[in-house]
């Protein structure tokens, strides 16, 4: 009986082997898409051969160009993250002539975004198997306000070490309603807001089992919510309910370092502006109050803030067309959005020098003032959605395999990308045309 042996099979002193005859271009891509080689390749130099327990003082004797090896490694990976490529893995899905009121990237690429009170989901793994790959969502009966992804083994319809890694997709509504999703289907359905329930916490809240949800409403409530209840209408789900605001709760999120610290923000008659509320849920208690407006995107220090009457931002993000409505940030980048730009900005974090744009209409018309609408950013992939006066746009792109960088691509070419170099501008330099 013939067996075959795939690179899996190999152990790390034929890889590294392997690694003598590649170079650090090669080495890079391969790591970036294999987690067995990400690690051989930043711990084992290539060129390393012989037996496993030689392995430290090889390591010790080609320790310079281990180091370039490794460097060559995170440099890709850093300028994949910062989306400094020009030829990603793009798609794009053309929808109703409906205003996007969210989006969501899953984990396993999956797509999901609302218009109205309907939900759309694009499974980008069947797309290109060329398999069904629309899934549309319609239970809510009114505008959908508020859409997350929580961990399905958090909740009750969490059933083996399989399901690990998969989420569910919570979503609020103007129908008074909060309903949980899995495989195409509404799994339960969370009642208990006096009007529109208008916004959903970012992260769950608590530790260990009796983790819970917190939802926003147009009644002036905070309500934490069970995801481990059982019933297809989510009875005894509702485990608390939160007075204090005197106006619709608007937004909410969690401390990513303390899980019981819950903030919530209203538009509050007392305050001019917004009014944001600090609540501690172990006591139950508001511990921090201020007021906030939004004007354009600003990148902030708190460190160099402190003890400073008129505190000062450290970057200024400017060049936007219109009013800044969508931001996000990483430890590698920024991205930011607003609804009369039709290109998304992306921003280095350290430097905040502008680096890349990406076009979020159709690219056969390029005068449809359609701007973004939605924007959603996971790592190496970026999501956005516009919408125009013939239909809406969807596009995705996905730098993972990109090998294309910026600066070596001139803008000119490529119709999605209007990139230019602060550093490497000059008025002269098509002087010869």
């Amino acid at each position: 009986m013939e067996t075959s042996t795939t690179i899996t099979d190999m152990n790390a002193d034929s890889l590294a082997e392997c690694g003598r005859y590649l170079d650090l271009q090669d080495l890079s891509n391969m790591a970036m898409s294999c987690k067995f080689l990400k690690l051989l390749h930043i711990l084992i130099p290539s060129g390393s051969v012989g037996s496993g327990e030689h392995c430290p003082q090889q390591m010790l004797s080609t320790f310079s160009h281990a180091s370039g090896v490794r460097e060559s490694y995170l440099a890709r990976r850093t300028a994949l993250r910062q989306f400094k490529f020009v030829d990603p893995l793009a798609a794009k899905f053309r929808t109703d002539a409906k205003p996007f009121n969210h989006l969501l990237l899953d984990k396993n690429n999956d797509i999901v975004f609302s218009q109205g009170s309907m939900i759309q989901m694009i499974k980008m793994g069947s797309v290109f198997s060329g398999r069904d790959f629309l899934v549309t969502l319609n239970d809510h009966k009114a505008r959908i306000t508020c859409m997350r992804l929580f961990p399905l083994s958090e909740t009750s319809v969490f059933r083996s070490k399989t399901q690990q890694e998969e989420n569910v997709l919570v979503t609020s509504s103007c129908d008074h309603s909060i309903r949980l999703w899995r495989k195409g289907s509404c799994q339960r359905c969370f009642r208990g807001h006096n009007g529109p329930v208008s916004t959903l916490s970012d992260k769950l809240l608590g530790d260990g089992s009796g983790k819970v949800f917190a939802s926003g409403g147009e009644d002036g409530t905070v309500r934490l919510w069970s995801l481990s209840s059982s019933g297809k209408r989510g009875q005894q789900a509702l485990k608390a309910t939160l007075y204090g605001h005197t106006k619709p709760v608007k937004l909410m999120s969690v401390d990513g370092h303390k899980t019981s610290l819950l903030v919530t923000i209203s538009k509050d008659s007392k305050t001019a502006g917004s009014s944001v509320a600090t609540i501690d849920l172990r006591t139950m208690q508001r511990v921090i109050t201020a007021a906030i407006g939004y004007d354009k995107a600003m990148l902030w220090d708190i460190r160099k803030s402190q003890g400073t009457l008129k505190p000062e931002p450290v970057i200024e993000l400017d060049g936007h067309i219109g009013p800044v409505t969508l931001v996000h940030m990483d430890p590698y980048k920024i991205v930011t959005g607003g609804p009369e730009d039709d290109h998304v900005s992306v921003w280095e974090v350290e430097t905040g020098t502008q680096t890349n744009t990406w076009v979020c209409s159709s690219d056969e018309e390029p005068n449809s003032n359609a701007g973004c609408s939605a924007m959603a950013v996971d790592g190496c992939r970026l999501v956005t959605a516009s919408c125009g006066k013939e239909d809406g746009l969807v596009w995705f792109r996905d730098f993972t395999d990109a090998t294309c960088p910026v600066s070596s691509s001139s803008h000119e070419d490529e119709p999605s990308s209007k990139f230019w170099d602060p550093q490497s501008y000059s008025d002269t330099e098509n002087s010869d045309d």
